[in-house]
């Protein structure tokens, strides 16, 4: 009979993109990847509990842009499957960061083809295409940005400012990949993006739909669901407080003292259990 921990690891691994056991991150030995060891990203992309966080914070996010939504909207199943929209996303940012780097690029040409087939109109009639650089770099800006505010709260809050920096200087290598452009490449640099992106965000009924099946998406087990709430809250508060306002969310002091408690509680708990993720993977190929 499995261990609690082994138990704790097979439900975490049902969640992300690892389930999809479509790359081996432990291969070829030596290969480096895009960022290799030495990089930030690694750090930063290589804890699981504040990525998941980050990546919960960085969906809603970005569903505030009008025409990223209704990219989303109309060509995705989420809807249907939010588990396998979440669990493609993470494929993604575990292959990109850690897997070697034929399978990053790979996974990167793949997305670029996906994102050629995406074009339509919003709701107010506005053009909108997946492939669209201005889109792509707020779909990047808005993820990473959550990533890295997670990181600082729930892993290393002394990660430098230079650090920081140059986090966004890697990070931006698979965004322009894509195809986005004028990237912003340090924290002051994103502080800057995001304010000036303010007045083109909204939450309407399709956002605040988002948010809903989001809270609702169905757990893998009942076990897993009571960590999936603190996760969802833990994402939620660690959205910006402007963003919270417009999806509604005020959160007193007590309570986000109590959400952000318990979602420390949970990261020691997936810290423990997770032996084979895709650092502890990538790690193994280049030998550390």
């Amino acid at each position: 009979m499995p261990s609690l921990r082994d138990r704790i690891q097979q439900q975490v691994f049902r969640l992300n993109g690892l389930a999809l056991n479509e790359f081996d991150l432990s291969q070829p030995p030596g290969d480096p990847g895009l960022y290799g060891p030495e990089s930030v990203i690694w750090r930063v992309h290589g804890d699981f509990p504040s990525m998941l966080c980050g990546g919960i914070s960085a969906l809603l996010m970005q569903m505030l842009h009008p025409l990223a939504l209704a990219g989303v909207w109309d060509h995705s199943t989420f809807r249907q499957d939010m588990m396998g929209r979440l669990r493609r996303t993470s494929q993604f940012i575990a292959v990109t960061t850690f897997g070697n780097r034929a399978d990053a690029q790979t996974l990167i040409e793949r997305v670029k083809r996906i994102h050629l087939q995406v074009s339509g109109t919003d709701t107010d009639g506005v053009p909108y295409a997946a492939s669209d650089p201005a889109l792509l770099t707020w779909v990047h800006v808005a993820e990473t940005s959550r990533f890295l505010a997670a990181h600082l709260r729930y892993k290393n809050p002394g990660l430098s400012l230079a650090e920081q920096d140059r986090y966004y200087e890697e990070a931006a290598r698979v965004a322009e990949a894509l195809g986005a452009t004028a990237v912003p490449k340090t924290v002051r640099d994103v502080e800057d993006y995001l304010l000036a992106m303010r007045p083109a965000l909204r939450c309407d009924a399709r956002t605040r739909e988002v948010l809903t099946l989001l809270l609702n998406v169905p757990a893998p087990s009942w076990q897993a669901r009571p960590a999936m709430t603190v996760m969802m809250m833990g994402g939620i508060e660690l959205l910006p407080d402007w963003v919270q306002q417009q999806f509604g969310f005020h959160f007193s002091g007590p309570r986000r003292w109590f959400i952000q408690q318990r979602m420390r509680l949970l990261a020691v708990t997936l810290r423990w259990a997770i032996r084979r993720g895709a650092y502890q993977r990538a790690m193994e190929r280049v030998g550390r």
